[in-house]
């Protein structure tokens, strides 16, 4: 059974695949935070500003097998977009506490390139096309390297410096979403100056705020 908070087709917003057409599949759940407010100052993740709690969100649902949800990933890509390599994103919360191989197979099948985002926690099953960590305070890494680090900056007990050595095809910093206004500005502007004064890491914003997309 799988737990899909929601499921939508967009363009990808960060990293090095921003502005890339993509299917975006939200697993319900973290292992890091319960998803409620409440939790929020005891949990192992503290800054993160997504709703991964239940299935009730854009085309969520309760998918019993990997056909059914593979089948309903399939359905949201355009159906003429036949000069395009399909692309799904799985995110959550933590998708790998739920994807499995027997769900990357049947989409492989259906023609798709497999993209993962997650917190690094645990370690990934085989298949995915394009692994992307991000990784949270200071909670072990189960995962030493894949096509993008995207470390949201700044985390006092996660400096990018921790990072740096890691088997990673591209390194991102990517501004905290913090409020007021002015406060994110000023994230940014540090950010910017991090990335200029340490230039193996690339900065990344969230394109998809900027631009008014899902």
């Amino acid at each position: 059974m799988y737990h899909v908070k929601e499921a939508f087709y967009t363009l990808q917003g960060e990293g090095a695949q921003a502005g890339r057409a993509s299917v975006f599949c939200r697993f319900s759940g973290c292992n890091l935070w319960s998803g409620r407010e409440a939790d929020r100052a005891t949990a192992k993740c503290t800054f993160c500003d997504t709703d991964f709690i239940g299935t009730d969100g854009q085309n969520g649902g309760r998918f019993t097998t990997a056909a059914d949800l593979a089948a309903h990933i399939r359905a949201l890509w355009p159906r003429d977009a036949s000069n395009a390599v399909p692309y799904v994103v799985f995110t959550g919360g933590e998708p790998l506490l739920q994807l499995d191989a027997s769900l990357i197979d049947m989409l492989h099948d259906e023609g798709f390139e497999i993209a993962v985002e997650t917190n690094g926690t645990l370690p990934p099953p085989p298949g995915i096309d394009w692994l992307c960590v991000s990784p949270k305070g200071n909670n072990a890494l189960a995962v030493s390297g894949g096509s993008e680090l995207k470390l949201v900056f700044p985390q006092v007990d996660a400096p990018p410096e921790q990072f740096k050595h890691l088997a990673f095809d591209h390194f991102f910093l990517q501004p905290m979403d913090v409020s007021p206004l002015g406060q994110q500005a000023d994230t940014i502007a540090s950010t910017t100056q991090y990335c200029m004064a340490n230039p193996e890491w690339r900065l990344s914003l969230q394109m998809h705020k900027i631009a008014g997309f899902d």
